[in-house]
């Protein structure tokens, strides 16, 4: 591999690293409705596990209030299923044509749990890009022994992994960080 390969093969697999840990904080409860918090449920409807946002419009009218608009009704019942049976702790209403759910306050034990499991999604993300680093610095290594790279130039794409590194893992702190703040508020 070249300079510029593992460069941009190192920096891609940490974007996708810190993508998934958004992904994930999404779907973490706050005090108000949030769409991200239903969106990736999976709903067994036409006989295979589809994410809800394929299935249906998630809406916020509210801020108490997340509103499930489905494409077709007769997936109701499916999607009902799907909240009741995740650990998000709703219960959800139906008039026959859209899914409504009252998003209750989060108690003080709740919050400190949900606070600790943003911070193990921090952690993991952390070790995933130490570990695509460790990738990347053993990928400037052998480019060097296959003599792609020169020792100098290994060095310095071993310093540019290492930059790599320190900004995603700053953004994993900044954006965890965030999401405690707004789950810790009443």
């Amino acid at each position: 591999m070249s300079y510029d390969e593992i460069l941009l093969d190192t920096e891609d697999r940490m974007d996708k690293a810190f993508n998934h840990l958004k992904t994930n904080l999404a779907g973490i409860r706050t005090g108000q409705a949030n769409p991200g918090i239903v969106e990736s449920l999976k709903v067994e409807a036409y006989g295979s596990p589809t994410p809800l946002k394929q299935l249906a419009n998630v809406g916020v009218p509210e801020p108490q209030q997340i509103v499930i608009r489905p494409y077709d009704p007769s997936i109701i019942p499916d999607i009902e299923k799907a909240i009741v049976s995740s650990d998000l702790g709703f219960n959800p209403q139906n008039d026959g044509k859209l899914v409504r759910i009252t998003v209750p306050q989060l108690s003080t034990e709740v919050r400190r749990k949900l606070v600790i499991r943003i911070k193990e999604l921090a952690e993991e993300t952390r070790v995933s890009i130490r570990n695509i680093r460790r990738d990347g610095n053993k990928a400037a290594e052998q480019a060097e022994k296959d003599k792609t790279l020169t020792e100098d130039l290994r060095d310095d794409c071993k310093d540019e992994i290492q930059n790599l590194t320190k900004k995603f893992e700053d953004q994993v702190n900044e954006a965890a960080k965030l999401r405690e703040s707004e789950v810790l508020q009443d």
